[in-house]
């Protein structure tokens, strides 16, 4: 059936069929199948009663000039777009304000890796935590930070962490390097004989890959440990 232009105004997304739904897409294909006016539309998340929240993402960026207007968008430049209330305007502003940001970021803008203190400054927040969290530390070649990923989330007392899922991540975003982070939420960092035999097989893994397995850092209440440097594992 041919949609008029007003039809498709009035739809809502649960009226179209599952596979032409933004969410769907995504799901389906990737963020990167979707257009920039399905992007946005997840972000508004909702239409009005006369626009389907695919159409209204359609005006706006037709009023701030595209994409590349995202980057200059003001709360002016919104006001008095039927269909925006508040909550949309905030929504578009804040993505906005990150999109600006993340344009200013050059590769000295990420912080470096040169000894296992600098990586536990990043992943200190593990110490409080309740449960114990298992995180990934990806670098590039110049020991530059490309990425901090939680890969497990376990009991009070107990971890178990599949080597596959450690190097998964860096064999997909081709990175040379990285370091393996956990927290003791006991408090004590000291390295159970099960982290020394996780790290001992981690690095076997990382000579195999030819991904350099840097360290295993242990962080707790009570300190923090480098598998590395006490030489246990490596």
């Amino acid at each position: 059936m041919t949609r008029t232009p007003a039809d498709r105004a009035s739809l809502s997304l649960h009226d179209l069929p599952a596979s032409e739904r933004p969410r769907e897409r995504l799901l389906r294909l990737g963020a990167e199948a979707l257009t920039n006016a399905e992007l946005l539309a997840l972000i508004l998340r909702t239409g009005s009663q006369q626009d389907s929240v695919v159409h209204l993402a359609e005006r706006v960026l037709a009023r701030i000039g595209g994409l590349h207007g995202l980057l200059g968008v003001r709360q002016a430049d919104l006001m008095d777009l039927h269909g925006l209330g508040e909550t949309k305007r905030t929504q578009l502003l804040a993505t906005a304000e990150l999109a600006r940001r993340l344009s200013t970021i050059t590769p000295h803008d990420q912080p470096v890796v040169r000894k296992a203190e600098d990586a536990v400054g990043l992943v200190q927040d593990m110490a409080y935590l309740v449960q114990e969290h298992v995180r990934v530390l990806l670098l590039d070649s110049g020991g530059r930070v490309v990425a901090i990923s939680t890969i497990y989330i376990g009991t009070l007392n107990a971890s178990v962490v599949r080597v596959a899922e450690v190097y998964r991540e860096a064999i997909a975003r081709n990175c040379p390097a990285l370091i393996l982070a956990h927290n003791h939420p006991s408090g004590d960092s000291a390295p159970s004989p099960e982290d020394v035999e996780l790290t001992r097989a981690l690095a076997a893994a990382g000579d195999l890959l030819d991904i350099k397995f840097v360290d295993h850092l242990i962080v707790a209440r009570g300190g923090w440990t480098s598998l590395r440097e006490s030489n246990l594992g490596f």
